[in-house]
């Protein structure tokens, strides 16, 4: 789990991103989180049961992860969910067989991501996927400081 450099890999090969959580919420970070990545190239599609069937930004929001069809090639799922929630999307995560999840800032149930790493997903922890993005940006090399200190 957040494996050194594996945020900056995932950030750089992915090309589509599930976003488990999505919200059309205006000012809610997994709307802000979203909006930016899509800004960056990246295609967000969004996964809530509340949205069903409705297109946000272009897309279809789908209920799960399994639901979306396999013609659409997710590289990463980024998670906003809260902790109690986080068991049941890491078994769509499993189910639906992505290679990578992405956990955002101050989830807790860290028994969840250890479980999806065990399962054999490439796992990033209690990270905001904008912030590394940012962070990629100014240091292409993968280094984060002078020295390339973390």
């Amino acid at each position: 789990m957040n494996e050194r450099g594996l945020a900056d890999r995932l950030l750089s090969s992915a090309r589509t991103i599930a976003v488990v959580g999505y919200t059309g919420k205006p000012y809610r970070p997994v709307t802000t989180v979203s909006g930016y990545l899509r800004s960056q190239g990246y295609r967000i599609v969004p996964v809530n049961p509340l949205l069903r069937g409705r297109e946000i930004d272009g897309e279809r929001a789908y209920d799960r992860l399994v639901d979306i069809p396999k013609e659409i090639r997710v590289d990463l799922v980024d998670v906003f969910r809260r902790a109690e929630f986080l068991d049941d999307v890491v078994d769509d995560a499993i189910a639906a067989g992505v290679a990578a999840i992405w956990f955002q800032l101050d989830l807790g149930n860290v028994a969840a991501a250890e479980r999806a790493e065990r399962a054999g997903l490439k796992v990033i922890w209690d990270r905001c996927t904008a912030v590394e993005h940012r962070r990629l940006l100014r240091h292409p090399s993968g280094r984060s400081g002078p020295g390339g200190a973390p």
